[in-house]
């Protein structure tokens, strides 16, 4: 039975507009679908809609979404969820603890030089970085979702650091006013912006300008690597950083990012507009000189 009837006005999800036309499209999907799973319900709106990366693969995780938010706000009604995907329950499973030699490693950078960076995501090392980002980093580890690489910093055969990078989130009003897109650029060109989402020195590592170190690093390989995983090129990189927490960004400084203001304090699915987390810091970098033209496209 159509609902479209009880939408006052247009829902606005990730960028996207869904009004009556999309709510009855859905319903559609649903009622020809009604035995099957959620999970395939979502990709199969991904397919009709043609929500797609850019290397082909459905943007499930987006249209699940969607239909989680559509029936709490009763719009629509989903069949009962079965089994709990794979995806969701390695998302909240705790990483095994993974045991390292905790020496100090303490000195001047030069003599550590050079830092290798090894992309870790499905390789045997993914259990030792989620394990140090769950026992060491403030937020712990999550699955990220979408799009993401992760790496481990060796000194030799020391590890000294780790770095998590992900797909950007979506708006966020600091960088858009700097990039000066439009809503319809933004839409268009968000998956070319990579967000820092983990940024670890482990406790016993104490190397002045480590970290700009590792940053001026990274910015010269995630490119590569993100061009070689996803199959399209990167071209600004972001990342917050929450004073509260006594983090200064002093390292996103001294390796030339862009402060670009304060976050609002509210989060994605904010309906109230009212703060409700701390602000954050928000710095970016370009990774070509041209970046405003190629989100412009």
């Amino acid at each position: 039975m159509c609902q479209s009837w009880i939408i006052e006005e247009a829902i606005r999800y990730r960028g996207k507009v869904f009004g009556s036309r999309e709510i009855d499209e859905i319903s559609e999907v649903i009622a020809a679908h009604r035995e099957r799973s959620q999970w395939f319900i979502s990709r199969e709106l991904c397919r009709m809609w043609g929500w797609t990366q850019p290397n082909g693969v459905l943007e499930d995780m987006i249209g699940r979404g969607l239909l989680l938010r559509l029936e709490a706000q009763g719009l629509i009604k989903l069949p009962p969820r079965g089994k709990i995907p794979p995806y969701h329950l390695s998302a909240h499973k705790k990483p095994t603890n993974v045991e390292l030699d905790q020496a100090p490693i303490e000195g001047n950078l030069l003599e550590f030089r050079p830092i290798e960076l090894l992309q870790v995501r499905r390789t045997p090392l993914q259990k030792l970085y989620n394990s140090l980002i769950e026992q060491y980093h403030s937020l712990g580890y999550t699955r990220p979702v979408g799009e993401h690489l992760e790496y481990l910093a060796f000194s030799r055969s020391w590890v000294v650091a780790c770095l998590g990078w992900c797909s950007a989130p979506r708006p966020i009003g600091c960088r858009d006013r700097y990039l000066g897109w439009t809503q319809e650029q933004r839409i268009k060109n968000l998956y070319q912006v990579v967000n820092h989402t983990r940024f670890l020195i482990l406790p016993w590592v104490r190397v002045p300008h480590l970290a700009s170190h590792l940053l001026g690093l990274m910015a010269r390989r995630i490119l590569r690597d993100w061009q070689e995983s996803y199959h399209h090129e990167v071209v600004w990189l972001e990342t917050f950083v929450d004073p509260e927490r006594g983090f200064l960004g002093t390292c996103y400084k001294a390796a030339n990012w862009i402060y670009l203001g304060q976050t609002t304090g509210r989060g994605k699915n904010d309906q109230t507009r009212r703060p409700n987390r701390s602000l954050k810091d928000f710095w970016g970098y370009p990774l070509k000189r041209n970046v405003r033209e190629v989100l412009y496209g």
